[in-house]
């Protein structure tokens, strides 16, 4: 059911540092953008095929309590089979919900409370068309 690693979500103090770190250091290719109240709020980045690194800003410093990799995410072929086989196997998921990015989305944790999103992608899902998103969260 699962097909491979969607993206992994990590934090950041600093957008432009960030970019300039994954794109011309590392040289990954930005995807597309997250827009909040019209300000750029993060970005994915390409790291192959339709996995990519989701990057938020976020101005409070690490800790315990404010991690910087916040979760991460699994690509799977059809969330309504996923969702009914954990709910079967007595574990707590989420509805679906239909994504900004256009994916639909649900979540779990583990036993050790590592927040873990699975996600069907669509045919007009930024991970494949590259278009912005706009979130209100």
């Amino acid at each position: 059911m699962i097909k491979r690693l969607a993206h992994i979500n990590v934090i950041s103090n600093d957008l432009a540092q960030s970019e300039y770190f994954y794109c011309e250091v590392l040289g990954l290719k930005k995807a597309f953008n997250f827009y909040k109240d019209d300000q750029l709020f993060g970005f994915y980045l390409a790291a192959g095929e339709t996995t990519f690194i989701e990057v938020f800003i976020d101005s409070q410093p690490a800790s315990q309590q404010n991690p910087l990799i916040r979760h991460l995410c699994l690509e799977i072929d059809d969330i309504d089979a996923v969702i009914a086989s954990v709910r079967a196997k007595g574990w707590m998921i989420t509805d679906k919900k239909l994504g900004t990015d256009h994916a639909w989305q649900a979540w779990i944790t583990d036993p050790s409370g590592v927040s873990i999103e699975v996600m069907q992608y669509t045919e007009q899902s930024s991970q494949y068309t590259g278009a912005d998103c706009r979130v209100d969260w």
